[in-house]
């Protein structure tokens, strides 16, 4: 059948019921591009075909929003000015502006929540600012990390003043030298005592999803992973990436790096690992605590993201912990990788996305008043989103338990069973 008839077909079939078939198109190619094949009823489209779901890097949005007029159904992975929050120095600008706005208008209490980012200065703008911070702690560690950058390049750790480099280099793209691009480069105290499995430095990626920021409507995605260095954690050399730099981009280029063996942890095992090692109490404390990153951190772009309903957003949430267990929040990647290092990371991915296209619901099969749909559970709908029927000895302090369930099991296909109605066709298993 041509790729012609197929969109006429799939025409005729959004007249008969709403959207029961799909167009999209897709790129980069990595596991998406799977999920979306595989996906009953929908159709892939090329170069200039009409389209439905759009599923683009960012380097590719600017094209989608300012040559095409987009129908009330049309959905698209990003918001305009994503990187309000996905670009390191204005991620922090926002975060310290909310941090402010927190003291002035209720109380330093909810404004010492937002303690979360290391001390971090955009260069070359807030030089003097950092160079007196710098002098105030001799002897620390930072971190320059390129603001628009990702897998770890460019990224290099400093003692001396003399070893640091923010000047503007002459590789930048046309996009990094559009006006959205303020700074060049941040420099962050780095964390010197990191929390370590078996020795080895770590970090953490976690899913968020938005549909809405007015209002602000995010789910979190029960799986995820912890991405471990290669190397034995030591401050005696500040130089060698594969000690301090967990990205797996840089990690599979170790001389000893072992492919079969890779270098995650799935979600579920670290939660498991920390819990055998720190108790539950304290695990329920961490985990309550990098709920509170991900919300504060949406609650202070919320103002600046032009929300477009056309728009949606999947980002990749990068935490670290110390060596006391207190979560830091590093960067937010609006295009996490989707490239799979193993066959298990393909299949959580998979999931991942998958569950995204059932939160998105081009085939409107869902009402809208779910609080779990997969493996993502609703954590924020203009407000903190509570479970219901709730054990009271699971309550917490403030009286009821956030509808967060980042690392426990991921009954999703069950849940699916339940939840959804059967593709148009199918008949429900």
């Amino acid at each position: 059948m041509s790729e012609n008839k197929n969109q006429r077909d799939c025409t005729k079939a959004e007249k008969r019921e709403s959207r029961s078939c799909v167009s999209y198109k897709c790129s980069p190619f990595n596991t998406m591009t799977d999920v979306l094949r595989h996906r009953p009823g929908w159709v892939e489209v090329k170069d200039d075909g009409e389209w439905d779901f759009n599923w683009c890097d960012v380097a590719g949005l600017r094209e989608n929003f300012d040559q095409r007029y987009m129908k009330e159904h049309m959905r698209i992975n990003h918001f305009p000015n994503h990187y309000e929050l996905s670009h390191k120095n204005l991620m922090v600008k926002n975060l310290k502006r909310y941090q402010r706005n927190l003291e002035r208008d209720t109380c330093r209490l909810e404004a010492s929540k937002c303690d979360f980012f290391p001390p971090t200065f955009a260069l070359p703008s807030e030089y003097h600012l950092f160079l007196e911070e710098f002098k105030r702690n001799p002897g620390s560690i930072w971190i320059m990390k390129p603001v628009a950058k990702s897998q770890g390049k460019g990224i290099f750790l400093f003692k001396k003043l003399k070893d640091m480099d923010w000047k503007k280099d002459g590789t930048r793209s046309e996009e990094q030298k559009d006006a959205t691009q303020e700074e060049n480069y941040v420099v962050q105290r780095y964390i010197e005592k990191p929390y370590l499995i078996n020795g080895r430095k770590f970090d953490l990626r976690v899913y968020v999803l938005v549909t809405s920021y007015v209002p602000l409507k995010a789910w979190l995605y029960r799986d995820g992973f912890a991405r471990l260095s290669n190397t034995r954690f030591s401050l005696s050399s500040i130089d060698d990436k594969y000690m301090h730099l967990t990205n797996v981009a840089i990690q599979k280029t170790a001389p000893d790096y072992d492919p079969e063996k890779g270098c995650k942890w799935q979600m579920q095992q670290l939660r498991r690992y920390l819990t055998a090692k720190n108790g539950r109490d304290i695990v329920e404390i961490l985990f309550k605590e990098m709920d509170n990153i991900f919300v504060s951190s949406l609650l202070s772009v919320q103002k600046v993201i032009i929300n477009d309903k056309h728009c949606f957003e999947l980002y990749g949430y990068d935490i670290l912990l110390d060596q006391n267990l207190k979560p830091w929040l590093i960067e937010v990647n609006a295009s996490p990788s989707y490239t799979a290092s193993s066959q298990e990371d393909y299949e959580m991915k998979y999931r991942l996305l998958e569950d995204t296209l059932n939160i998105v619901d081009m085939e409107g099969r869902l009402t809208g008043k779910e609080k779990r749909v997969g493996g993502f559970d609703l954590m924020w709908n203009d407000g903190p989103v509570h479970v219901e029927n709730a054990n009271l000895e699971t309550f917490s302090i403030s009286g009821y338990t956030a509808n967060t369930h980042l690392g426990c099991v991921n009954d999703r296909e069950k849940q699916l069973r339940q939840l959804l109605k059967p593709f148009p066709g199918q008949k429900k298993m």
